[in-house]
C-alpha cells in the first residue's frame, strides 16, 4: 500500500478571466483635432528599483542538507476478520477511500485490516537517530524500515507519535548521522522561497521549489484545529507526508502534511505543520511518550459584520465565545459568553480559528492572560488552564422531538419566531439544564434570512438565558424594526450566536 500524504477535495475550482485589451479606430477628424494634456504623470526617467530580482538556485541547498532526509517504509500486517477472511471492499476504511476517489482498487492498498505498505518521507533531528515524520505514515506500523541517502537501511522504533499534530517520532540505531536545523518558525513569511525533499510515489530525494503562500492557515477540512498550517505552492504528493519545508538557509520550517486535490495529486495548495509546533510535540514524546496541550474549556466562533455592530464593538475581529463549559478553566476565571476574545499573552485573536492553536500549545496549568471585550469595553483576564482530553459535544433534540407540536400559535415576538418548550427527555439528550433552551417550530423572514430553521434550540437572546415562550417573548419585547438582536442557538452539535434584524415595514 502506498499511503499518501493526507489529500482533500475541494468542492470545485475557480476560473479568473483574463482582461482583454481593445482598441477602436479614431474618428476621421481627430488628426485636425486640437491635442489636449493627458491627466496622466508622465513616465519617470528614474525606474523604481525591482522588488524582485534573479531566480535562486537550490543545488548547494540540496547537496547540504539532501542527507538528513529519509525514505520511510511502514508494513501493516494483514488481519483477518471475524469470519476469518480478508476484510472486503466495504470493510476498507473511508479513510482510504478518500485518498484514492473512484479510483480506489479492490485489490490495491489496503487499510490497517487489510495490510500494505504506507511509504513517506523523514528527517533526522539528531546525529544519534532520532528523526521526524508524519502520524499517519507510521499509524498502525507492524514494522517501520528508514532508508538514509546512502542507501543504507535501519528497522525504526516509534518513540511516540500524535494524531492532532500528525507528529511522529522515530528512533534507528546509528551514529554521527547528518541532521537538519530548526529554523525561528516566527521569521517565516508569505511570499519567501521554499523547498521540499521527499519521496514522492517512491521517487526518493525529488526536490520541487515554490513560495510560501500564507501562514497560521486554518484548515477546517482536517480536523486539526490546534494547528497554524503553513500553506505553500511547493508541489507535494503521495510520499512527500513528513518530509521537510525548508528555507533558502536550509533551516526546517515545517513538515509536509495534506494537500488539497481534486484528483489526490498536487494542484498548487499545500500544507506544512510549523517547526516549532513539531519539536514541541517531539520534546514531549521523547519525555513522556504523549502530548499534552492546555484547554480553556470554550466554544468560539467567527464574527459578521453584522454581528460586530450588534456587540457594539466596531470590527469583526477576534473570537466570539457562544459557551462556556461548566467547572472549566474559563468559568472559573469569569469569562462569559458574548465575551470577544481578543488576545493571548499578547498575541493577537484575529479570527476564532487564532484560538485554539494559541492555547493548545501552552502546557496545563499554564496562566495565561487574556484581552476581552465585554459589552464593548476591554478587560484582562488572567486563567489557569487544564488539560485537554476530548471534545464534549452536546446532542441535539432527535428528528422525531423536532417534528411533534409544530401546531404552535402564530408567534408573538418581533422576531416572528414560534418556538415550545422542550421536554426533560431532550434537555437531558441534549446536555442542557432543566430550564434551558426553547425549540423553533416555525420562522419568518428575518429569521429564516438569517438561517434560523424549524428544529433549532435557542438558548438565549444576548447574555440572557431562555427556557420557555414567555421568556424569549419577554426579551424580545423591545426589538423594533432594523435591530439586530443575538440569539445564541444550538443545532446538532455546534452551538453559535446568529444575529438576527426584524425587516422594516
Amino acid at each position: 500500500m502506498n499511503r499518501p500524504l493526507r489529500a482533500l477535495a475541494l468542492s470545485g475550482l475557480i476560473a479568473a478571466a483574463l482582461p482583454v485589451a481593445c482598441t477602436a479606430q479614431p474618428p476621421a477628424d481627430a488628426a485636425q483635432a486640437t491635442p489636449t494634456t493627458s491627466i496622466a504623470p508622465p513616465p519617470s526617467n528614474t525606474p523604481a528599483p525591482p522588488l524582485v530580482s534573479g531566480l535562486p538556485d537550490f543545488t548547494r541547498l540540496v547537496e547540504r542538507v539532501g542527507p538528513a532526509v529519509v525514505s520511510i517504509r511502514a508494513e501493516i500486517t494483514p488481519q483477518r476478520n471475524a469470519r476469518g477472511q480478508m476484510p472486503d471492499d466495504a470493510e476498507i476504511p473511508e479513510f482510504f477511500r478518500r485518498f484514492f476517489g473512484d479510483q480506489f482498487p479492490p485489490s490495491g492498498p489496503r487499510g490497517p485490516r487489510g495490510g500494505g505498505t504506507s511509504l513517506g518521507t523523514g528527517f533526522l533531528i539528531s546525529d544519534d537517530g532520532y528523526l521526524l515524520t508524519n502520524h499517519h505514515v507510521v499509524d498502525g506500523a507492524d514494522t517501520v524500515t528508514v532508508s538514509l541517502s546512502d542507501r543504507r537501511e535501519f528497522e525504526a522504533r516509534v518513540v511516540g507519535s500524535d494524531e492532532q499534530y500528525d507528529v511522529a517520532v522515530l528512533k534507528i540505531d546509528a551514529k554521527g548521522l547528518p541532521f537538519l536545523r530548526m529554523a525561528n518558525a516566527g521569521n517565516t513569511r508569505p511570499g519567501q522561497w521554499a523547498v521540499a525533499i521527499g519521496s514522492p510515489f517512491g521517487l526518493d530525494h525529488s526536490v520541487t521549489a515554490g513560495i510560501v503562500s500564507a501562514v497560521g492557515r486554518s484548515n477546517p477540512y482536517s480536523g486539526q484545529q490546534y494547528v497554524p498550517f503553513i500553506q505553500s505552492d511547493v508541489a507535494i504528493n503521495r510520499g512527500n507526508s513528513g518530509g521537510p519545508l525548508l528555507n533558502t538557509s536550509g533551516e526546517v520550517i515545517g513538515i509536509n502534511s495534506q494537500i488539497f486535490s481534486n484528483s489526490g495529486g498536487y494542484m498548487g495548495v499545500s500544507f506544512a505543520i510549523p517547526i516549532d509546533l513539531a519539536m514541541n510535540a517531539a520534546d514531549q514524546l521523547k519525555a513522556t511518550g504523549k502530548v499534552s496541550r492546555g484547554l480553556l474549556g470554550v466554544q468560539v466562533q467567527a464574527i459578521t459584520a453584522e454581528q460586530a455592530d450588534a456587540l457594539g464593538i466596531g470590527s469583526a475581529s477576534g473570537a466570539l465565545v457562544s459557551v462556556v463549559s461548566p467547572g472549566s478553566a474559563a468559568e472559573k476565571a469569569g469569562i462569559e459568553r458574548m465575551d470577544v476574545i481578543q488576545s493571548v499573552d499578547g498575541r493577537p485573536v484575529n479570527t476564532s480559528a487564532d484560538l485554539p492553536p494559541l492555547i493548545g500549545a501552552k502546557a496545563p496549568g499554564t496562566r495565561v492572560k487574556l484581552t476581552v471585550l465585554r459589552e464593548g469595553k476591554p478587560r484582562d483576564v488572567t486563567v489557569v488552564l487544564d488539560a485537554l482530553d476530548g471534545d464534549a459535544v452536546a446532542a441535539a433534540p432527535a428528528r422525531g422531538d423536532r417534528d411533534d407540536a409544530r401546531d404552535q400559535g402564530a408567534a408573538g415576538n418581533a422576531l416572528g419566531l414560534q418556538v415550545r418548550p422542550l421536554t426533560d427527555a431532550q434537555r437531558q439528550r441534549a446536555g442542557l439544564e432543566a430550564d434551558e433552551g426553547v425549540v423553533v417550530t416555525g420562522v419568518d423572514e428575518a429569521a429564516r434570512a438569517s438561517g434560523i430553521q424549524p428544529g433549532d434550540v435557542i438558548l438565549a437572546v444576548g447574555r440572557e438565558s431562555v427556557g420557555d415562550p414567555r421568556e424569549l417573548d419577554a426579551e424580545l419585547e423591545g426589538v423594533g424594526e432594523g435591530d439586530t438582536v443575538m440569539l445564541l442557538v444550538r443545532r446538532g452539535g455546534a452551538t453559535q450566536f446568529v444575529a438576527v434584524t426584524p425587516e422594516k415595514g
